[in-house]
């Protein structure tokens, strides 16, 4: 989801990050349904805005988990992050069907080498990730034949992972005004 800062990204990442955790769907939902448990990344710059914005609308503020869009019935256990107060590593989810989902936290910082080794069910990049970040998750999907959602604004302009979801990595022409609306504002 590329699109203007302030318009709820974030809570529609975390609506549908929820969603394939639980295995709970609304009746019009018309994307992709994971019918077992899934191992889900949950990903953003830094792991203190990792812990302020996505843990946050994943569960609530520190002291009232459960108030978020995962309700507090489905928490199974939490694990705490190291080295950054109230900030959480893991959520285990109990689903609709009686399996249990993992949620990881992960942050771009730490690099590409905390995205490498393992398969994913469902990735979600919350702000625009490095392009070697992106591509790795996309691998880490292949296998499993996963999804990765970015919700980002396209701060850093025509950036590599921006053309990623351009046809022919270029502007469509009849788009090409709308942007030059936007960059003259």
């Amino acid at each position: 989801m590329l699109a203007a800062n302030r318009v709820g990204k974030t809570v529609a990442g975390a609506f549908e990050t929820a969603n394939h955790a639980l295995g709970e769907y609304p009746d019009f939902w018309p994307g992709h349904r994971f019918d077992g448990p899934v191992r889900i990344w949950a990903a953003g710059e830094r792991a203190e805005t990792v812990r302020d914005i996505l843990q946050a609308e994943l569960l609530g503020p520190p002291g009232s988990f459960g108030t978020g869009m995962l309700p507090k019935k489905s928490i199974v256990r939490v694990t705490a992050r190291r080295g950054i107060p109230d900030a959480i590593q893991d959520i285990y989810v109990k689903r609709k069907d009686g399996g249990q989902s993992v949620i990881q936290f992960k942050s771009f910082e730490a690099g590409i080498e905390a995205f490498m080794g393992t398969s994913q069910d469902f990735i979600w990049l919350d702000e625009e990730p490095p392009l070697d970040v992106y591509t790795e998750c996309l691998m880490r999907t292949m296998t499993t034949r996963g999804l990765v959602l970015c919700t980002f604004t396209p701060l850093l302009g025509l950036s590599d992972v921006v053309k990623h979801f351009m046809p022919g990595g270029q502007i469509p022409a009849d788009q090409e005004p709308i942007l030059d609306a936007l960059l003259a504002a």
